[in-house]
């Protein structure tokens, strides 16, 4: 079996926890890929280096025949992890030594557990929804995806902007607010939560329009089927607005237009048996403290 792995950087503490994962490939003779600049984190931070097949930059240089890609860190490195790869149909696996983990959701500490549970093939693959955007200049180059999702906000911190909304060609409203986040079933725990948009389970077909303090406290989030496709007409007394695509910003100038839609692919995501949607939900978001549950 061949696997790829991909990190950015993690807190020395786990080099253990790191030694002893490479440690279990090598012993079930599993070819390993590992990602070019984590390689040499660990080699300069850790003082650790993983015996390992071969090193890639990109999805490119992975062979076709790769099962898995862990992904070793939190939520951020998860979503880097998919631009490295791409749209290859690669399932990503979150070995979570971050934070709040909501895609990252294996603990490093059951890494035992969950390595038998992926060898025997006691898991389930979670296909998750991509938005594609079309931008001036086309901008983000040639990934323009994110699992998460697409935000447009004001550049500096003075007044709001106007952000024009047409859903298939159908006028739907004008924010006039601080900004606007595009939010798949995915992202729905992350940003567009913090602005009281609604949880989403994977396998919704929808997309959720979130503002960001808009100026109409009446302005809410809406919920629109992923199907649509989403034209922003972006305008303001500044130069610029920033639109972000999950961990990737650019720089846009007054007006812009932007395009948003569902990708023709899906990210593929391991789950482990047990590791419910629900269960992560309770979990993550510690609605067990309250001690009338």
């Amino acid at each position: 079996m061949k696997i790829a792995v991909y990190g950015q950087t993690i807190n020395s503490d786990y080099s253990r926890e790191l030694s002893h994962l490479f440690s279990l490939l090598k012993q079930k003779n599993i070819e390993v890929y590992i990602y070019e600049p984590f390689y040499r984190f660990m080699k300069s931070e850790c003082h650790f280096l993983p015996d390992v097949t071969a090193t890639f930059n990109s999805g490119n240089d992975l062979p076709d025949e790769v099962r898995f890609l862990f992904s070793i860190g939190g939520d951020g490195t998860f979503l880097k992890s998919i631009h490295a790869i791409k749209n290859k149909p690669i399932p990503v696996v979150g070995i979570n030594t971050g934070r709040l983990g909501f895609l990252s959701d294996i603990s490093i500490d059951e890494i035992d557990s969950a390595f038998e549970q992926i060898m025997t093939g006691k898991y389930c693959i979670d296909e998750r929804t991509v938005l594609e955007i079309e931008s001036p200049g086309d901008a983000f180059g040639d990934f323009n995806y994110a699992l998460n999702e697409v935000v447009v906000a004001k550049q500096d911190s003075g007044s709001m902007i106007n952000i024009h909304v047409s859903i298939n060609g159908e006028y739907l409203n004008t924010y006039w607010a601080d900004g606007l986040i595009i939010s798949t079933p995915t992202g729905s725990t992350a940003y567009s939560l913090s602005v009281g948009g609604p949880i989403l389970t994977p396998d919704s077909e929808n997309i959720i329009i979130s503002p960001i303090a808009p100026h109409n406290l009446t302005v809410r989030p809406i919920l629109v089927p992923d199907s649509h496709t989403l034209t922003l007409k972006i305008e303001g007394r500044g130069q610029q607005f920033l639109s972000t695509v999950d961990s990737r910003s650019e720089s846009f100038d007054f007006p812009g237009i932007l395009k948003i839609r569902k990708a023709n692919f899906k990210i593929k995501t391991l789950r482990l048996h047990g590791h419910t949607f629900y269960s992560t939900l309770r979990n993550k978001l510690m609605w067990g403290l309250d001690k009338r549950n």
